[in-house]
């Protein structure tokens, strides 16, 4: 009897988990997590989820224990991890988006680069990325691993600078702290593990995953729409909509008329459903979307 073949997929747990398994279920899965149990059920027998920390997933990835996960770019360059980086995942409307590690200080501080951070103490929780950055830098300075509250070793003066987690710097600006410098960006990816590339009904596994969450990940920004026109505004009604490709047309029953779909960024709707109705579109549908695939 053959063995069954499965893919074993790491899935993080923490702060990445809920967004990744509403993408999951944008690409057409349906993850069912049990309490206290880190193997969840998923409606697709050739692949075997596990939850793992993100900060974790590249080594497993790279020691075969998995053959593909999902994670941040940051933790693979912290590990090291040899992999194969197979697509970025930008999480719109969640916690996975860009993202950069910031240096930060006191506002008040007088450090105020890099150099100035000589023989002082850095805490943060991306300890082997900071010490190349350091290193590149040719400064010489402690760099401390810390679980977390780094803003409040500033503030007590047990550190000089943190290596900390922003998207924007308003909580950092909130907190008082100024940055002195970005140490890396990242972006959450889908990895895979490199003898898994390489074995064919595995990477074909793994691409058709990747193009399910990536048509996902694309239309959590996109809508599409839908309208009736007169044939006679249609020229009219093309100049002020924007679209991925041409819109797909088809004719109504009624003489004159036309149907027209489209998919758009959402961003754009609120100012864009006017200005269709003065140009002579009726009957407009808004609708969600699951997937965009190109």
């Amino acid at each position: 009897m053959r063995a069954k073949k499965v893919l074993k997929l790491g899935l993080p747990k923490g702060s990445l988990q809920e967004a990744t398994l509403k993408i999951f279920a944008g690409a057409g899965f349906k993850i069912n997590l049990t309490p206290r149990s880190y193997f969840p059920d998923i409606d697709d027998p050739e692949i075997k989820p596990i939850l793992l920390r993100a900060q974790e997933m590249s080594r497993y990835v790279e020691a075969g224990v998995l053959d593909c996960g999902i994670t941040g770019e940051d933790w693979t360059l912290e590990n090291g991890s040899k992999v194969q980086r197979v697509t970025k995942l930008i999480y719109a409307k969640k916690r996975m988006v860009p993202v950069k590690w910031v240096l930060a200080v006191p506002a008040n501080s007088r450090i105020r680069k890099v150099k100035d951070l000589k023989g002082k103490r850095i805490a943060t929780e991306l300890v082997g990325v900071s010490r190349r950055y350091f290193k590149r830098n040719k400064v010489k300075a402690d760099v401390e691993f810390s679980w977390g509250a780094t803003e409040a070793k500033l503030a007590t003066g047990l550190v000089d600078a943190i290596v900390e987690l922003t998207e924007t710097g308003a909580t950092l600006e909130a907190n008082n702290l100024r940055i002195v410098d970005t140490i890396c960006a990242s972006v959450t990816q889908l990895i895979a593990n490199k003898e898994s590339w390489q074995a064919p009904w595995k990477r074909r596994k793994i691409e058709e995953l990747a193009l399910l969450l990536t048509g996902a990940v694309e239309a959590e920004e996109k809508v599409g729409l839908k309208m009736n026109l007169r044939k006679r505004d249609l020229k009219k009604i093309l100049r002020v909509l924007p679209a991925m490709r041409k819109p797909t047309i088809s004719n109504l029953s009624q003489a004159g008329w036309l149907a027209l779909e489209t998919v758009i960024d959402e961003k754009t709707v609120r100012d864009l459903i006017p200005r269709l109705k003065k140009t002579g579109a009726e009957g407009i549908i808004e609708y969600p979307l699951n997937k965009v695939i190109h």
